[in-house]
């Protein structure tokens, strides 16, 4: 049951995720989570280091789309400064979004990564999608009121998975 919740790979924050690394596992685009995961949920702003890492997939021309659980708008407008293309209402766990964002990109499931900083949402619904996952640590401490309720039960899952996958450790890199 909690191998649903494994993540292929864990790595501490999505800036260290290099298309170097990425096209030596055979990925060739990115799914990410917005919230947390590419942007703070509470500053849709984003930082320079957002910015040069975005600038580093463009260049190696790996397409980032953004699949989140959030509305057209709000995501439309958090993602406005960045063009990045997004699924909308992904309602993840469920698999939908995160097929609906490696088909918009006309790719096959093993070539993508789902990046996200929850294992109940973002890893689960690769994992039910059929697609390698990155878990990274939030961007920041604080969630919003939702979020709040899964970070209780993510701990558990966390707990009994480290336990039971000594190889899960958080990395600097994607490891074999």
């Amino acid at each position: 049951m909690f191998q649903e919740y494994k993540p292929t790979w864990m790595v501490s924050a999505i800036y260290q995720i290099t298309p170097e690394q990425l096209k030596k596992h055979g990925i060739k685009a990115v799914l990410t989570d917005l919230d947390n995961t590419l942007i703070a949920w509470n500053n849709p702003n984003g930082t320079e280091e957002l910015r040069q890492w975005l600038k580093q997939m463009d260049e190696a021309k790996i397409p980032v789309v953004v699949v989140s659980n959030n509305n057209q708008e709000r995501i439309a407008h958090a993602l406005e400064p960045f063009g990045l293309d997004f699924v909308a209402r992904a309602l993840k766990p469920f698999a939908r979004g995160i097929r609906a964002g490696y088909q918009k990109l006309g790719m096959k499931k093993e070539d993508v990564v789902m990046v996200g900083d929850q294992i109940m949402t973002d890893i689960r619904g690769a994992n039910r999608a059929g697609v390698k996952s990155i878990l990274v640590k939030p961007v920041v401490a604080t969630d919003g009121w939702n979020t709040r309720i899964n970070r209780f039960f993510e701990r558990k899952i966390m707990k009994h998975l480290q336990k039971n996958n000594p190889d899960m450790k958080w990395q600097g890199e994607l490891n074999d």
